[in-house]
């Protein structure tokens, strides 16, 4: 018996959601203290939302209810109802809860008693990777439509190392921590067409990497896990804690990303001028420029790169997992994200310094505004 052949997969809507008010500078100043002019243009973000108050430390929501109303976003703009969803794929850093897999929590908030929810314990990679593989399951027919959601609360890691101090004493490498990090959720939703409607030549394009396997990692969050005893970990000033390498994720970093682009351009086939957006959620970061310049990139390509990013990084912060579907939400909506595009998404990771790519060609209309969709939900 002949084999119908792989399914096209269309990307039909994006949603997304910024938890709160956004959180500017001079707030964060006020309640940890000041950061030199020079870095705070280095990590370029001057606002950022976050799920708790930052003056009280309280949780004004989660990452699950984040997830949830990013998907329902997406699903209202491509008229989806949510029972139609059979496959949940979710990338989180920071869930409510070890087990059960938060995912599922988005399953139960969406309704659904039963559909395959599939979840990736990762950050800025983790969304990537996880369009992939559920791409993947639509393309050979396991199943029809599904939804790929990132989302990620960092801020309630950050509220031990400031609230109650006196903001002259927090540690400015707690304070550059502080600053640089948002919490929010993305979504996109895919549907699979007839068997053996797919592009025989391909219609996406995938690569993820691991160059850190001999470096420390740029990035840990380390407690609540069983690296040691319960009873040692409890014993520690901060139960979980974030640990940056800055030095290493400043120099190391935009050699991932280079890697990342090389690797996705030989596997397409594509050149830089070809690429209509680059969705590449840090890609505004100035020391790009010196990592182009030894990579080999030409002038005249980084000035295509340098018009066709799509980034958000000074309005949103580093938001790990929810970064590249931000981003993509907010392009497509506001335009720089067009039918018939070629883009290309590009995730690094600073953990163990990864990066994820997916290449596309994008099919959908242009947006609604979310405040249009929520009206009409």
């Amino acid at each position: 018996m002949s084999h119908p052949g792989p399914r096209h997969v269309s990307i039909l809507s994006t949603g997304s959601y910024l938890p709160g008010d956004p959180i500017d500078n001079a707030t964060l100043e006020r309640l940890c203290g000041p950061m030199p002019a020079e870095v705070l243009d280095n990590i370029q973000v001057r606002q950022r939302h976050w799920i708790i108050d930052p003056a009280t430390g309280r949780h004004t929501t989660g990452t699950s209810a984040m997830a949830t109303t990013a998907a329902r976003r997406a699903l209202a703009r491509a008229d989806i109802d949510p029972a139609e969803v059979d496959l949940l794929v979710m990338s989180s850093a920071s869930p409510e809860y070890q087990l059960p897999a938060v995912v599922t929590y988005v399953q139960e908030r969406l309704g659904l008693a039963h559909c395959a929810a599939i979840e990736f314990r990762a950050a800025c990679t983790g969304f990537v990777q996880g369009l992939d593989y559920a791409r993947r399951l639509l393309a050979d027919g396991t199943y029809k439509t599904a939804v790929v959601i990132g989302a990620e609360s960092i801020s309630p890691l950050l509220v031990p190392m400031y609230l109650g101090m006196d903001p002259e004493l927090v540690r400015m490498r707690d304070r550059l921590v502080i600053n640089s990090f948002g919490d929010g959720a993305g979504a996109v939703v895919l549907r699979a067409g007839e068997p053996g409607s797919a592009d025989p030549d391909g219609e996406f394009r995938f690569a993820t990497a691991c160059l850190g396997g001999d470096r420390k990692p740029g990035m840990q969050i380390v407690g609540g896990g069983t690296h040691e005893p319960v009873f040692d970990q409890a014993k520690r000033k901060r139960l979980v804690e974030m640990k940056l390498d800055v030095n290493g994720t400043a120099t190391f970093g935009p050699q991932v990303f280079v890697a990342g682009m090389k690797d996705m351009l030989a596997r397409t086939g594509l050149t830089v001028a070809e690429i209509d957006a680059c969705v590449l959620p840090e890609g505004n970061a100035d020391y790009f420029t010196a990592e182009f310049d030894a990579a080999g990139v030409s002038p005249e390509d980084q000035a295509v790169l340098a018009k066709n990013i799509v980034e958000n990084l000074t309005t949103v912060g580093a938001t790990g997992s929810a970064a590249v579907p931000l981003a993509l939400d907010e392009g497509w909506v506001e335009g720089r994200v067009r039918p018939g595009d070629q883009v290309l998404l590009l995730a690094v990771e600073a953990s163990r310094y990864l990066y994820a790519g997916l290449s596309l060609r994008w099919e959908a209309p242009f947006a609604e505004s979310a405040e249009e969709i929520d009206h009409v939900a």
